[in-house]
């Protein structure tokens, strides 16, 4: 099997240890599920999906790092997924702190229960990663935990004001070409271009608009209806390699849900385009389509220099484009990522990313199955304090 943040290695690389982990995944989330909605009371009526959350990527990331020869040092090692856990228990359920750090308690409880009843011996040094990674795991998801409920507020115009610069820019130069042009034929060919720079202006605030709303307290309006999300990835890629060749891969499994078609699109032609931007030239870019426990995992790998750790998060603020821009970075983020981040959490879910130098750069979405139920999902208005959130 792959992993859905890394998708450069199997299970063919793990230790004797990691691979029984890997197999007793279920048992310990059973295990785990039946202790969590006795013990701790916000749990008792939470669906299935929404309470299972990331942990499985972050079970899989433990599993990773216990293995001596794996790529991976620890469960937070290079990527967000402890940190969207605990965004998604601050916008969707009725979590407090305690609660949260209580879940990861009993969690630790079910991996060591399970592994004791099943035979596993670990080594001292096997324990002291998961405990590590356990321990790291809850400071990151209480840390985003606090960040969401203290209503974050990222400032806007100026990432709209750099990101349109570009396109803006060729438009004028466009126009000004054919007010000086008698040649039909370059008239038309250069407002060819004007159209498609104003076209993409268009779609940049399109994008903005509904990210600052969804950060404002409301929601993407979202149109819900059942579609097969591997035949909407298997879209955006025909339409990549027809723009950027065949780099592309599609390692899809048939998944069936509901979700809103025209912005989980444009969502996954971010991702994409954020891949060929950034990722190595000439090599490839794989985009894999999964479910588990009654979710969606949907992540676009690509090789390249990784992101620093510092910059994980605050590439996902819709500001981080301008402050990028001001120390000298001619391209920056984008708003691309936070319109993705507003698209996955509007559906109940998460994005998060998985970055370093042996790994690639992986992000990935991962939202329930049927986003009907939580098209209305709490958010926070910023500037609120805690427990004012609104619902839509």
């Amino acid at each position: 099997m792959s992993f859905a943040t890394d998708q450069q290695a199997g299970s063919d690389h793990l230790s004797a240890n990691a691979q029984r982990m890997l197999g007793l995944r279920g048992a310990v989330f059973a295990t785990w599920e039946a202790r969590v909605r006795e013990r701790v009371a916000q749990a008792r009526n939470v669906q299935h999906p929404i309470l299972i959350d990331t942990l499985p990527v972050f079970y899989d990331n433990i599993v990773q790092s216990i293995s001596p020869d794996y790529p991976r040092t620890s469960a937070v090692d290079g990527t967000t997924v402890a940190a969207e856990h605990g965004g998604e228990r601050a916008r969707i359920t009725s979590y407090d702190h305690n609660a949260l750090i209580e879940e990861y308690q009993i969690f630790r409880w079910a991996i060591f229960d399970v592994l004791h009843r099943e035979q596993v011996v670990l080594d001292h040094r096997e324990v002291h990663t998961i405990h590590s990674s356990i321990d790291s795991g809850i400071q990151e998801a209480v840390e985003a935990f606090s960040l969401v409920h203290s209503g974050f507020r990222e400032r806007f115009a100026a990432a709209l004001t750099h990101d349109m610069r570009g396109p803006l820019g060729a438009t004028i130069t466009a126009l000004e070409l054919i007010l000086r042009s008698n040649d039909l034929d370059q008239i038309k060919k250069v407002a060819g271009k004007a159209l498609t720079n104003t076209r993409r202006m268009s779609s940049m605030v399109d994008e903005l608009l509904d990210t600052m709303a969804f950060h404002s307290g409301e929601n993407i309006p979202l149109t819900i209806t059942a579609f097969p999300m591997d035949e909407l990835v298997a879209e955006v890629l025909a339409d990549a390699r027809t723009a950027h060749g065949s780099r592309f891969e599609l390692h899809a499994h048939p998944v069936d849900g509901w979700w809103d078609r025209q912005v989980f699109k444009r969502a996954i032609e971010n991702l994409v385009s954020n891949a060929v931007k950034y990722g190595a030239p000439a090599t490839p870019i794989s985009v894999k389509v999964d479910q588990l426990h009654e979710r969606l995992l949907v992540s676009v790998h690509n090789d390249g220099p990784p992101i620093p750790p510092h910059e994980q998060e605050c590439i996902f603020q819709m500001y981080r484009r301008a402050e990028l821009a001001q120390r000298g970075d001619p391209q920056g983020w984008g708003i691309g990522l936070p319109y993705v981040r507003a698209v996955a959490e509007s559906h109940g879910g998460s994005i998060g990313l998985d970055s370093s130098q042996d790994r690639g750069t992986t992000f990935f979405i991962n939202i329930p199955i049927d986003g009907r139920p939580h098209a209305g999902s709490r958010t926070l208005v910023a500037g609120q304090a805690p427990g004012a959130a609104t619902i839509d």
